[in-house]
């Protein structure tokens, strides 16, 4: 399987989702196109579920950037940054990032600047508040106290993916100190850097953006450039 060649602008950001439920009767054809390495790491997985999401999301990842690359996806070869981070292993321009909860990933396409995304499954059986208080900053955590009980779950997973997507793109992994910077989470759709506490001028060089790609998921984009347009891509729909 592979798709037709895909364009990709400057300044423009395409985001990719898919459900992995509806794509595990291509299992034997994601499977084909792994590198060695990525065949024996999903060997390891313990719980089919986690081997199956593995497969499904590297499957399609090959799949995407094959597109955007005019190559075949079995072809592309990875290198890891420090911190897990998959890049290409030759030189391009084209950057992507990948992200999954639950039964949900979530693919980020961008040109010449690194990129972030982070997709979550919205939990409701925890205490938001305490965890907020060991990851958020100041700022956002009052906010959170001004919350119904009702709207905590989303509003926290509204400031965890956004956080979450800034740090990817950043490329510090979670080594990042969360609580020197603040994000919006008022709203599902309308993102902001609001605070970067080690610079108070770089939260302008940022921007984010926020999406519901399924009921009780929230993801979100996170680059630093001035991005003109994003468009959202629904894999299961598209490759039917």
């Amino acid at each position: 399987m592979e798709l037709k060649k895909k364009s990709l602008t400057d300044k423009t950001i395409h985001f990719w989702y898919c459900d992995f439920n509806q794509n595990k009767n291509r299992l034997d054809s994601f499977h084909s196109i792994l590198s060695t390495d990525e065949r024996a790491r999903s060997g390891k997985f313990k719980f089919e579920k986690d081997r199956d999401c593995y497969i499904i999301s590297r499957g399609i990842l090959r799949l995407l950037l094959g597109s955007y690359l005019d190559m075949k996806a079995k072809d592309i070869k990875f290198k890891y940054t420090s911190y897990g981070k998959p890049i290409l292993d030759f030189e391009s321009n084209l950057k992507f990032n990948v992200s999954h909860s639950g039964n949900r990933a979530a693919f980020a396409f961008f040109r010449n600047t690194e990129i972030g995304v982070d997709i979550e499954k919205i939990k409701y059986d925890f205490d938001v508040l305490e965890l907020a208080q060991n990851f958020f900053s100041k700022k956002e955590i009052e906010v959170l106290e001004r919350q119904s009980e009702e709207n905590l779950p989303a509003a926290f997973f509204r400031c965890w993916t956004r956080k979450e997507s800034f740090i990817k793109a950043e490329g510090s992994g979670l080594s990042f100190p969360l609580d020197k910077f603040a994000v919006s989470l008022e709203n599902d759709e309308e993102a902001k850097l609001l605070e970067t506490q080690w610079n108070l001028k770089e939260k302008v060089e940022w921007n984010l953006f926020s999406f519901k790609p399924a009921s009780d998921y929230i993801a979100a984009v996170a680059v630093r450039n001035h991005v003109t347009k994003i468009s959202y891509y629904d894999w299961d729909e598209l490759s039917s």
